[in-house]
């Protein structure tokens, strides 16, 4: 589905408006329409959902059930989730949004956050398509484990208190909002009512950002140059690690964008390691999405999940770059 967005921003940018594809303009503004258009629907859609299940369920049993597994368990659950839905760095924000305001753990929360712009199926099938089942597998243990660590590091240090104050009050208060929906039979009116005010509260925050955001990835989408981190990344030095993933925070695309990319830096011999560390940092440690973070973390947590992404991205790269001769022979 989230193709249409796509198409309709080709039909804009390119007929109606008349931009070349292949200008650099061209490319930069159907990025941007295209994004800002799946964000909005998002956010507009998610967050209502969200709210109007908060309204008509007890989500008290929700959070009882995931409370009542091992944390770990939760963390797994949060992760897989992130796995399968098919959400970019900032198109996830919205989803957490919800999370937050639903009261689901913390930790479980952040697992998704951190495993949904790394993961997704789409992703899944043209990794295997181009680079075979060891380079599939080797990608969903990564970005599965760095959810689940990351969730279980965030969560111990009781992450909740630096998000921002008006989701900060949500998470700490939703029970008592639970209990006022729960104590009654709402209507449909008073359904819609509840998500409505939810759905436009979080949008008079956050809609500046995502026009920020999204214009700054638009930006490098359309005016880096494709082949600019091949030229930087193809020795192997210990230092091209961190370099990559350096290199990757300020560009932005999905996971299903990164799989020819990948590709091409492996075919012209840029260590797996390396390729990973780079391709992970772009998609789940970029400055748009953290722009968007924002608007919902104070800086304490933003660093921390910057320096703990960063951290967790050059780790693997070293390590595989280490073992790739023995497990990944051909590659």
């Amino acid at each position: 589905m989230l193709e249409i967005f796509n198409y309709l921003a080709d039909r804009l940018v390119y007929e109606l408006i008349g931009l070349a594809p292949e200008t650099a303009l061209g490319s930069a503004a159907s990025f941007f329409v295209a994004s800002v258009s799946k964000i909005f629907v998002l956010l507009v859609v998610l967050i209502y959902v969200l709210a109007w299940l908060r309204a008509s369920l007890n989500l008290e049993r929700v959070r009882g059930y995931i409370a009542g597994k091992h944390r770990l368990t939760g963390y797994f659950l949060g992760a897989g989730f992130g796995a399968v839905t098919p959400f970019c760095s900032c198109s996830s924000v919205p989803v957490f949004i919800g999370f937050t305001s639903a009261r689901i753990p913390i930790g479980v929360t952040m697992s998704f956050l951190l495993t949904s712009p790394m993961i997704n199926e789409v992703a899944v099938v043209l990794l295997w398509g181009l680079l075979g089942w060891q380079m599939t597998l080797l990608y969903i243990v990564v970005g599965l484990s760095i959810g689940i660590l990351g969730g279980a590091l965030l969560d111990a240090l009781r992450a909740e208190r630096y998000l921002q104050p008006f989701l900060a009050k949500a998470y700490a208060e939703g029970a008592m909002t639970d209990a006022r929906t729960e104590s009654k039979r709402l209507s449909l009116r008073d359904r819609h009512d509840f998500a409505r005010d939810e759905t436009l509260g979080i949008l008079r925050r956050v809609w500046i950002w995502v026009f920020i955001g999204v214009g700054l990835g638009a930006v490098l989408y359309g005016y880096v140059p494709d082949d600019w981190v091949e030229r930087h990344l193809m020795d192997g030095a210990w230092w091209q690690v961190p370099l990559a993933v350096l290199l990757g925070i300020p560009l932005y695309t999905n996971v299903t964008g990164i799989v020819p990319v990948m590709e091409s830096l492996l075919l012209k011999g840029v260590p797996i390691g390396t390729t990973l560390a780079f391709c992970m940092s772009t998609v789940a440690a970029s400055f748009p999405e953290f722009m968007l973070l924002k608007q919902v973390m104070q800086w304490r947590l933003l660093a921390l999940i910057f320096v703990l992404l960063l951290l967790a991205f050059t780790l693997v790269g070293w390590l595989l770059n280490a073992l790739a001769p023995l497990l990944f022979v051909g590659l």
